[in-house]
């Protein structure tokens, strides 16, 4: 009977082994590089959002940089990213595998016109186990607004200070080229357009917030919306008053559309 059984076992172990040595498999590479705290992938996708500054000049008329990212231009367009982003409109298991759109920036042509309502209607019409979640749910977003308000600004006033400083150096660099001239304009140009990129959305995204809470309150009310008012009109006044006033680019009208 031991004999008979025992290719059985063997077989049926074979598969289970092998699962276990490639899930380990991924799990080590997942760690190798030097760094535990981020993976492969994490490096390679260093400038996985340079696309932005690309995108805003472009859908202007301007040229794009062929400089390399210094270290406070990539977390520009990093910290960027998830402000631009309509708010709520990834699902989850996208946000845990890093699925990242590329989104058209506010003056491309030939775009559908902003729609304040578009995320009330989503909030209001998934599926929630109670009409509370849905509160907890703007709520949760308005703050994580308001939290990546400051290090946003914080870190794009760096940046734009370099840029004043790049551009007075300009007059003095020895025989400085066209195209490395051109590239220096580009870059200051596409981090000022990436600052006043997020300033429209920032602006979008509290007329969708309070669209989304007025229906809230008349088809569910609840003392939460006292809470979630609060929290827009505090980022609203951040908003109107940000740390960081940028001038809009030479020769070219950057309004906002909606």
């Amino acid at each position: 009977m031991p004999e008979t059984f025992f290719p059985i076992r063997t077989r049926a172990r074979v598969p289970v082994a092998a699962a276990t040595l490639f899930l380990l498999g991924l799990t080590l590479g997942g760690c190798s590089g030097g760094d535990f705290g981020r993976t492969r992938q994490d490096f390679v996708n260093d400038d996985m959002h340079r696309w932005m500054g690309g995108e805003a000049t472009g859908s202007i008329g301007l040229r794009a940089s062929q400089f390399q990212l210094t270290d406070g231009e990539r977390q520009l367009r990093d910290q960027a990213y998830p402000l631009i982003e309509p708010p709520h409109s990834r699902p989850a298991w996208k946000s845990v595998f890093g699925d990242y759109a590329v989104l058209p920036s506010p003056w491309r042509q030939k775009q559908p016109p902003f729609d304040r309502t578009t995320y009330g209607r989503q909030l209001i019409d998934e599926p929630h186990r109670s009409h509370a979640s849905r509160y907890s749910q703007m709520t949760d977003d308005v703050r994580d607004d308001i939290t990546r308000f400051e290090p946003f600004y914080a870190n794009a006033g760096r940046v734009l200070d370099l840029d004043r400083k790049r551009k007075a150096s300009l007059a003095h660099v020895s025989e400085l080229s066209p195209r490395e001239r051109a590239d220096a304009v580009a870059r200051m140009e596409e981090n000022t357009l990436i600052v006043q990129w997020v300033q429209q959305c920032l602006e979008r995204r509290i007329s969708s917030y309070r669209w989304a809470l007025e229906r809230l309150v008349i088809q569910a009310p609840d003392n939460m919306a006292a809470e979630v008012d609060r929290l827009i009109n505090e980022l609203a006044a951040q908003t109107a008053n940000p740390p960081v006033a940028t001038q809009p680019v030479i020769g070219h009208a950057v309004v906002s559309k909606g």
